[in-house]
């Protein structure tokens, strides 16, 4: 399923947003200009290796922020930045930006703990956006539930444009990363199959999912769109 667009229209720019996928745009664009042996330096020194982090030694825990700005090629990081366009402005425009910088930065955060706690040991570079997207799903979720996703859907070849309601496209989405985590766990030789981290995802989702509403607490009350009311 590759998601289009969704009905909800932001009510402000939103700017964060934006930055973040300037940033992430702007790291790609650095990798990029590395020769092969660089590029897997740079990979190995700020991408998020669960080895080697030292929680005693504070200088050795960056990657658990920097990881999040990385991606390993054209369709990793166009993945990422599109659901992030797609979906990022809404729950900015609901929480406020300031909120907004500081709720994608921990949902990241979050995301690499947990990738970590399931697999200490690994020495495979986590890297990527997703965590942190993902956190933002799950707030989006929780916000405009009702929203619609306009999705396309590939039967065969046969392109099918279909509009689905929000909590069932997240809903879905989550169901197969916790389905492959699950599997992952059965064979930890997988863990990072494939160059997913399904924890990392998982992760994430369950920040945005429980600290969506804890992030608007004191926030001006405003009136609701339609599409944020759960449909029962």
């Amino acid at each position: 399923m590759i998601p289009l667009k969704d009905t909800i229209r932001a009510r402000s720019f939103p700017v964060v947003n934006w930055i973040l996928i300037l940033a992430n745009g702007l790291v790609f664009y650095h990798e990029l200009t590395l020769s092969p042996l660089g590029l897997q330096r740079f990979i190995l020194h700020y991408g998020l290796v669960p080895a080697n982090l030292d929680w005693s030694n504070p200088a050795t825990l960056y990657p658990i922020f920097t990881h999040m700005f990385i991606h390993s090629g054209w369709l990793h990081i166009l993945g990422n930045m599109w659901v992030l366009f797609i979906f990022g402005d809404n729950v900015e425009d609901r929480m406020g930006s300031a909120r907004y910088v500081v709720f994608y930065i921990l949902g990241g955060i979050a995301a690499g703990l947990m990738q970590t706690f399931i697999d200490p040991t690994s020495q495979i570079p986590a890297i990527g956006a997703s965590g942190a997207i993902a956190a933002v799903l799950g707030a989006y979720f929780v916000f405009y539930p009702k929203a619609r996703v306009t999705t396309l859907i590939l039967l065969i070849i046969i392109p099918w444009f279909v509009d689905i309601p929000a909590f069932v496209f997240i809903g879905i989405w989550f169901i197969l990363q916790l389905f492959s985590g699950l599997t992952a766990l059965s064979t930890p030789s997988s863990l990072n199959a494939g160059g997913v981290a399904w924890w990392a995802h998982i992760g994430g989702f369950l920040f945005g999912l429980l600290l969506a509403y804890p992030f608007l607490i004191g926030k001006q009350i405003r009136q609701w769109h339609k599409d944020e009311y759960w449909p029962w």
